[in-house]
């Protein structure tokens, strides 16, 4: 019998390839807590892909509550921080530690993220975030970079396939930044084109 492993998910297209790597070994299980979205319609927006892939792949996903409000004070005092800084790592705990205290709700014993798989995001500080917010509440992390062997280029491909929406930018209202001239919000850091 394979291990049960609850899957912190970030959004549908960085989940495929993450869950199918993971299915050969654990018996997965998505969660999808991310208070740092925003606005609240993309956080719906991303919501919906990661259910409709649950649907399709018969994965079971847990949903944690909606709580801009918690990650507004994990980033007090960050807002300046550049992608990958402080506010990052205050985000990554919040949604780490929220995803831990969760395993034992759904009868896991081992802890991932799809955080890794996007290149922004960097493995060594995710993953000993995730190391710490596992022993912290007695589960298995399973640490991986999850961009080797073609991982991102892999998930796009996938969402492709399936016909996920694909976001354009990290998440949170930090991360989205005036366009010059017009006075639009465009993402600050933008993910590679699909």
């Amino acid at each position: 019998m394979k291990p049960k492993l609850l899957l912190h998910i970030c959004c549908g297209p960085c989940s495929t390839e993450v869950i199918r790597r993971l299915k050969q070994d654990y018996e997965v299980v998505g969660f999808y807590y991310n208070p740092n979205i925003h606005p609240v319609e993309e956080y719906h927006k991303r919501l919906m892909e990661v259910q409709r892939l649950s649907a399709l792949w018969r994965v079971l996903v847990d949903t944690g509550p909606y709580e801009h409000d918690r990650f507004l004070e994990a980033a007090r005092g960050l807002k300046d921080e550049p992608e990958g800084g402080r506010r990052c790592e205050a985000c990554y705990w919040l949604r780490l530690d929220r995803a831990a205290q969760a395993a034992p709700e759904n009868n896991c014993t081992h802890l991932a993220t799809t955080l890794t798989i996007a290149p922004m995001k960097k493995a060594a500080v995710i993953n000993p975030i995730g190391q710490a917010a596992a022993i912290r509440h007695g589960l298995t992390f399973v640490a991986e970079d999850w961009q080797k062997r073609d991982g991102f280029k892999r998930s796009v491909e996938l969402s492709k396939e399936l016909g996920l929406y694909r976001q354009r930018y990290c998440g949170c209202e930090f991360s989205l930044r005036p366009e010059p001239g017009s006075g639009q919000p465009v993402p600050a850091t933008r993910l590679p084109p699909a």
